[in-house]
């Protein structure tokens, strides 16, 4: 048995849809206890995207469309670690089925080990016992069934099974995730997406919803956008009254007279109707012989079928970068309006709304890219989850871009500020990658799960305190906790301190940061010690410690 475009399609469909119902249980799998983007979540966005694409391939699609167009949407919906490597595994089983009509256990072989190269290579340091392994694993199961049998769907089922295999051992190689008693969370995921399309191969798969109307009608009836619309009003109203039958019945011939789609419903002294007609105030004036109206309603059908064709013209054209006015340009992602406004003063040309549980997609990055007038862009990811997509966007530019690995909002703002705008390229990029790497950043957040980690027994809503990306320590009081982070900040900088930031959050009330910040001064007084109201949210704090 081959695998047809129709099948893939199916497939793909039917992995996104179930990851959309499970992706909390793969969040809540992973073993951080910091609120962040989560594995599952930014998996079903990536895949959600892809399945939006794919709702209006046809079925006679060969796999190689089916597979292009899934991988090309993924890419430019991807959205975390996670979701970066799920799309870079789809984009490389693309290429293995290029110019492919059905799909054969060889092709399948061929596709999958091309894609778990793409992702490996992706990966700076590609870590045994995550969603890379699994892939793997499954990769290699499929290589050797492909000289044992012709059948595409038991080829796929004994890779599920080999998948699920190396899942299961994921533990064993990863010391965190078996002291937290779970399995990886990107290859839980991953095990999900092929089981799902296996039962798709196998003839089941499941079928796309449709969105219910938001409107209060009962009688909607969608027009299709190459369906010509003969009478161009939707009209709706209820007639109230003394109302029998035989009234009811004379409403709906005089109705179909005039329009079509009737729907007249009698329920004691109301009568509901639905009429598309040309003619509204006609279908009024009868409703108002037998009684007075209420909840009338009138849409034009053709506006609406503009206005929709249009909004879907513009999120799906290629959009085109801007033209260069000048030599450099910026992006960076930040969530708060504080934040948002420092790296706007510093000179970011775009910001991109994202960071912790808000990873932008690939596609966001490059949209933001594209409207920056210059020659050349930096992105600061400004987190660490983000930074994969912003390389993915890098990588599907067409115009000249620089990802700077930057994974805070400290390490963000120190490399825009050595920013030079009369030195080349090469001297910013590395002048801006060192002053990132020499800031001290500190995060105050909040458990977001129950979890055991470096050490630490940690209860959700325990106050956690991040120190250059890891954690520190968890407490019970926020401004003890971000206090003796600042501490520990200080201290790393071998008595080379001189700035201390602090950006307080959305959950922060001024009272509480003036108390944060007396604190400070009373204790750090040596210090030059700058408090911002940041906006952010998930972070109480954000704390940058700079020296000479």
């Amino acid at each position: 048995m081959l695998i047809s475009g129709k099948m893939l399609r199916d497939a793909i469909i039917s992995a996104a849809l179930t990851l959309g119902e499970v992706k909390k249980d793969i969040d809540n799998l992973n073993v951080y206890p910091v609120p962040d983007g989560d594995t599952g979540t930014n998996m079903s966005l990536t895949l959600s995207n892809a399945m939006t694409d794919l709702e209006s391939v046809p079925d006679s699609a060969s796999v190689a469309e089916v597979s292009s167009r899934a991988a090309g949407a993924m890419l430019r919906g991807a959205r975390g670690n996670s979701g970066v490597i799920t799309s870079l595994l789809f984009r490389g089983i693309s290429k293995g089925l290029a110019d492919k009509q059905q799909a054969t256990c060889d092709d399948i072989a061929a596709a999958l080990a091309l894609g778990v190269e793409a992702a490996y290579k992706a990966v700076m340091k590609p870590v045994e016992g995550t969603i890379l392994t699994v892939a793997r694993v499954a990769s290699e199961k499929a290589r050797e069934l492909s000289f044992e049998t012709n059948d595409t769907v038991s080829q796929w089922a004994d890779m599920v099974t080999a998948a699920k295999a190396a899942l299961e051992k994921t533990p064993e190689q990863l010391p965190v995730l078996k002291k937290a008693g779970v399995v990886d969370a990107g290859g839980y995921g991953l095990c999900i997406i092929f089981e799902e399309m296996l039962r798709a191969f196998r003839g089941e798969p499941r079928k796309a919803k449709k969105a219910e109307s938001t409107s209060e009608s009962k009688f909607h009836l969608e027009i299709k956008d190459d369906e010509e619309i003969v009478f161009g009003y939707c009209t709706e109203y209820i007639v109230n009254g003394d109302l029998t039958e035989e009234m009811a019945a004379d409403l709906r011939s005089y109705l179909e007279s005039i329009g079509n789609c009737v729907v007249v419903v009698h329920d004691e002294d109301i009568i509901k109707i639905h009429v598309h007609t040309e003619h509204p105030g006609l279908a009024f004036e009868k409703g108002l012989s037998l009684g007075y109206l209420s909840n009338m309603k009138v849409d034009n059908m053709r506006l609406q079928r503009q206005n929709r064709m249009q909004a879907f013209k513009k999120a799906n054209e290629k959009p085109v970068p801007a033209a260069p006015e000048k030599k450099y340009g910026f992006v960076c992602v930040a969530n708060g309006e504080g934040i948002e406004g420092i790296f706007r003063d510093l000179g970011a040309d775009e910001v991109v709304k994202g960071g912790q549980t808000m990873n932008p997609s690939a596609n966001d990055i490059l949209k933001a890219v594209y409207a920056v007038p210059a020659e050349v862009v930096f992105v600061c990811p400004n987190n660490k989850n983000i930074i994969m997509a912003a390389e993915q966007a890098m990588k599907l530019s067409e115009k000249t871009m620089y990802v700077l690995r930057t994974t805070s909002i400290p390490q963000g703002i120190s490399a825009m500020t050595v920013f030079d705008p009369d030195a080349d390229t090469d001297t910013n990029r590395t002048a801006m990658t060192e002053a990132a790497e020499k800031v001290q950043s500190g995060l105050i957040t909040f458990a977001a799960r129950n979890s055991s980690f470096s050490g630490h027994d940690i209860k959700e809503g325990d106050i956690l305190a991040l120190e250059n990306g890891r954690m520190a320590f968890a407490e019970r009081d926020v401004t003890k906790a971000a206090y003796k982070l600042t501490k520990k900040l200080v201290k790393n900088t071998k008595g080379q301190a001189e700035f201390v930031t602090v950006m307080y959050g959305s959950d922060v009330s001024p009272e509480q940061a003036k108390e944060f910040e007396d604190l400070l001064r009373s204790k750090l007084g040596d210090l030059e010690i700058s408090f911002i109201n940041g906006g952010q949210p998930v972070y109480y704090y954000i704390i940058s410690v700079e020296g000479n």
